[in-house]
């Protein structure tokens, strides 16, 4: 390849996408494939600003609030895309968790086509791989609770919220194509789907 393959993995909490994204690096570097693993909320250098607004978008839903969030996301994107992801080496693949899909999970006023625009206008780069990791909504709402951190979310408070979130990124992921992985069963199988899909977007981009 004469650029890094930009994998991105995104999906409702607790659908098991850290497992997952661990178990693929490490199958792709016993077949001595350089991976480069990157997460969006490290490292975004305008963090701490945005969740500011999301915390007050909690509190107070509103359109005009969401859309100032949805674009600060956007923004800091495009820094990445800038700063990080063109450092990267050529030869790498790029696995990152979280990109703009996550947006589908957890906005309830803008449309997600509407968020889409907005990274495709600030010259986000677009992965050349979207897997959407996806389970029931009871199967991932269980799994994150029993996490030691629990569900660790800032804008979902309960079950109905969840089962919402996991519809509507499902439905996005469809919307627009990306390649859907059930994590429902063994972490194996989950993960032998996905890099079996890496690497035939691997041979696709190696054809002259």
């Amino acid at each position: 390849m004469t650029r890094p393959l930009f994998v991105a993995l995104d999906g409702p909490k607790g659908v098991g996408k850290t497992s997952l994204l661990e178990a693929i690096t490490e199958v792709l570097r016993a077949d001595n494939q350089k991976v480069i693993r990157l997460c969006e909320k490290k490292s975004d250098p305008f963090r701490g600003e945005t969740m500011h607004l999301v915390n007050r978008l909690v509190r107070h839903p509103d359109r005009n609030l969401e859309l100032e969030v949805c674009q600060r996301l956007a923004d800091s994107r495009s820094w990445i895309s800038r700063n990080v992801l063109t450092k990267q080496p050529a030869d790498s693949i790029i696995l990152i968790d979280r990109w703009y899909p996550s947006d589908a999970a957890f906005r309830r006023i803008v449309p997600f086509a509407e968020i889409l625009q907005l990274n495709i206008d600030r010259n986000v780069q677009v992965p050349d791989l979207h897997v959407g990791v996806v389970t029931a909504a009871e199967i991932s709402w269980e799994r994150a609770g029993s996490r030691r951190r629990g569900l660790s979310s800032t804008v979902l408070r309960g079950l109905e919220e969840h089962v919402a979130c996991t519809e509507a990124f499902e439905m996005a992921a469809a919307d627009q194509g990306w390649f859907l992985c059930r994590n429902e069963g063994a972490i194996e199988e989950a993960t032998g789907r996905v890099v079996g899909e890496i690497n035939r977007v691997v041979s696709r981009l190696r054809v002259p």
